[in-house]
């Protein structure tokens, strides 16, 4: 059984990113988004920090936290091999409903990805009041959208909106 990470928040958090569950090479590293080839830092680089590479991942979080946005994912526990959502199997939700107790002032939560959002609404609520937006996933898998493209909406999720 594979076992996702912490929600990374703080007091101030006002945007959510929230994944599906941390592929092999973030579960490896024990870090989101740690794949060479997943677009989501480089797009946090390119909206926040002037395009210039982090590779600390203390400073990456710091980076994001200091712009009010968290990360977690939809499932705490899973079963699969490799890193696709789709071989997913015998999951377990994170308690979002404790995390938004805890942590009021989230607004927006930012899907990152279809199977993120899907696998958040089996197990919860969205009539609380706040934003909930699905945006196409940074996967190396997701090829659709061009990194381009994908910059573009997640401006619009992430800083847009302020």
């Amino acid at each position: 059984m594979l076992k996702s990470f912490a929600a990374v928040t703080d007091d101030n958090t006002e945007i959510l990113a929230v994944g599906t569950m941390p592929g092999a090479a973030s579960l490896a590293a024990g870090e989101y988004y740690a794949h060479k080839r997943n677009h989501f830092w480089p797009i946090i680089f390119a909206l926040f920090n002037g395009g210039e590479a982090l590779t600390s991942y203390e400073d990456k979080i710091a980076l994001l936290l200091s712009h009010k946005i968290g990360l977690w994912d939809s499932l705490k526990y899973c079963d699969r091999r490799g890193s696709l959502d789709k071989d997913i199997r015998r999951e377990s939700p994170n308690n979002f409903k404790i995390l938004f107790k805890l942590r009021p002032k989230i607004r927006r939560v930012v899907f990152n990805g279809l199977a993120a959002r899907d696998y958040f609404l089996r197990y919860n609520n969205i009539s609380d009041g706040r934003e909930y937006v699905l945006m196409p996933s940074t996967s190396p898998a997701n090829a659709s959208k061009s990194f381009e493209e994908k910059l573009i909406l997640w401006r619009q999720a992430l800083d847009g909106g302020r």
